[in-house]
């Protein structure tokens, strides 16, 4: 079973003038898609060829085989990367993550600063994401394929720090790229379901 490439969940120009659909179109069709086809080239006839991304992750890890680590994990972060994006103004937090942003962190503005404290500081490549972790949120820093299933955390959404998420839009300025995906693109429904959920959000197969 071949892990496959997942339809975007919007159009490459939805994010605009946020993010560009010249980005999304070399972000999704070149570097989402060469994780997907390394991770299917390293397990092509071996023991874990049927296997979900997710076992992927748990067993490159588990045997501390980095190549396919970051492969497999590069193409589940990148997927819950455009499932933590969403084109409609106006989404917020559910009730309940609301009630537990405001315990964590003392509200969703404190939460926003840290998030964008994070991911602009961030030394080289990597995520940021915000996790139930320990009956808590937190915000985590992944450096490279860095990826929550393998830190006993549930991811609730994230945001890509490298370079390629928002070079041809802002070229060196990761802060202008940030501000923008914080204070307008965060798909607080997607956070929301994954914090009610009983389980961790699951790479759709085909």
């Amino acid at each position: 079973m071949a892990i496959h490439l997942p339809d975007l969940p919007f159009s490459p120009a939805d994010l605009e003038p946020h993010i560009s659909a010249e980005t999304i179109g070399f972000h999704y069709s070149k570097h989402h898609k060469s994780y997907v086809d390394k991770t299917n080239g390293a397990i092509e006839g071996g023991s874990l060829a049927s296997a979900s991304l997710e076992e992927i992750i748990t067993a490159a890890d588990a045997r501390d085989d980095r190549a396919l680590f970051n492969a497999a994990a590069q193409t589940w972060n990148h997927q819950f990367y455009w499932e933590s994006l969403a084109p409609t103004q106006g989404n917020v937090p559910s009730s309940a993550l609301q009630a537990a942003i405001d315990k964590s962190f003392g509200g969703l503005d404190d939460l926003k600063s840290k998030l964008g404290a994070a991911a602009k500081g961030h030394f080289a490549s990597g995520w940021v994401w915000l996790v139930e972790k320990g009956g808590s949120l937190a915000v985590l820093e992944t450096h490279d394929a860095g990826c929550p299933l393998t830190m006993d955390a549930k991811p609730l959404l994230t945001i890509d720090v490298w370079e390629h998420a928002y070079y041809l839009d802002q070229q060196n300025e990761r802060p202008k790229y940030v501000e923008a995906v914080i204070d307008n693109l965060l798909n607080w429904q997607f956070a929301s379901a994954n914090f009610e959920s009983d389980s961790v959000w699951k790479f759709p197969q085909s």
